[in-house]
């Protein structure tokens, strides 16, 4: 019913508020603008434009629309800019899920290099706990997982590449008792709760943060969260060394050994495999070696 052109002649003349204005930057003379906008009327039996001595104003017809022929446009350019992606082989969007443990400075450089390599492309970053990483990969909601921790709990057509042992610093405030302890008996760390990350999965298993069977757990959804709780003393908990220690060299954060050995995760890059998601490809070989993993994504 109306080309993309006329679409984008109301927006250009409802922008500058003149016929002539708006014909300069189309390049049309302003009778051929008055003309068109008339016959749209006339197609529409309702007036868009008031026409003022030295400018033209939108009617409350002619505001509702340019509200939908503005989200035609959207929706144009949209279909324009799928069907070149379909065109060159790639999908709209590559789906980045980071295990909430990894280290987040990488992600600049990551995003600038995808967005300068996929011109029609987007990516859609979402960060899980633990299982709810292998949850992500396997019900879709994640094409690579950076960071995924643990055995693998799941089975499904995907790869798998080690990134190497994350380490964990046991913490708490400088004000908390357990700092006044010369040892840490398991006995007195379990009468404070132990700061967790929530696992974000819903069907698989749960799991949490190492903490003593007896000890009560604190529930929290990020690393933020969890460093307030732990700089106002109100328990204690392993954190991955790459956030810890710089709280700890500030003196904002304690660390404490305690008689156990202190766990160790095993991490990894997992995404799926789709011989024609060029991006998942282009992703896995941006992301490197296992070395480059470590060195990147969970090095202290």
């Amino acid at each position: 019913m109306f080309s993309r052109n006329s679409l984008k002649m109301i927006d250009t003349v409802a922008r500058l508020g003149s016929f002539t204005a708006a014909a300069e930057v189309l390049h049309k003379v302003p009778s051929a603008i008055s003309y068109s906008v008339r016959q749209m009327e006339q197609d529409l039996d309702v007036v868009l434009f008031k026409r003022l001595p030295r400018k033209v104003e939108l009617t409350p017809a002619g505001e509702v629309f340019l509200t939908e022929a503005r989200a035609m446009l959207r929706q144009m350019e949209e279909v324009k800019s799928q069907t070149r992606r379909a065109a060159h082989g790639w999908q709209k969007t590559l789906k980045l899920t980071l295990d909430n443990v990894v280290r987040l400075d990488q992600m600049k450089p990551l995003i600038e290099a995808f967005y300068a390599t996929f011109e029609h492309a987007e990516l859609q970053i979402n960060m899980e706990v633990f299982n709810g990483s292998w949850e992500a990969i396997s019900q879709g909601r994640a094409d690579i997982v950076i960071g995924a921790t643990a055995a693998i709990p799941v089975g499904g057509d995907f790869e798998v590449k080690e990134m190497g042992v994350l380490d964990w610093a046991f913490v708490m405030s400088p004000s908390h008792p357990c700092v006044r302890e010369q040892v840490l008996t398991e006995e007195f760390v379990s009468q404070f709760p132990a700061i967790c990350l929530d696992d974000t999965s819903n069907v698989l298993p749960k799991r949490h943060t190492v903490h003593y069977p007896q000890q009560r757990r604190l529930l929290l959804p990020n690393w933020y969260s969890a460093i307030e709780c732990l700089k106002n003393g109100v328990g204690v908990g392993y954190m991955p060394r790459h956030i810890a220690q710089p709280l700890i060299e500030e003196g904002v954060l304690v660390e404490k050994i305690l008689p156990e050995d202190k766990p160790l995760s095993y991490c990894c890059l997992v995404w799926r495999k789709d011989e024609n998601h060029k991006m998942i490809e282009w992703m896995v070989d941006y992301l490197g070696s296992s070395e480059q993993l470590y060195n990147d994504w969970l090095r202290a």
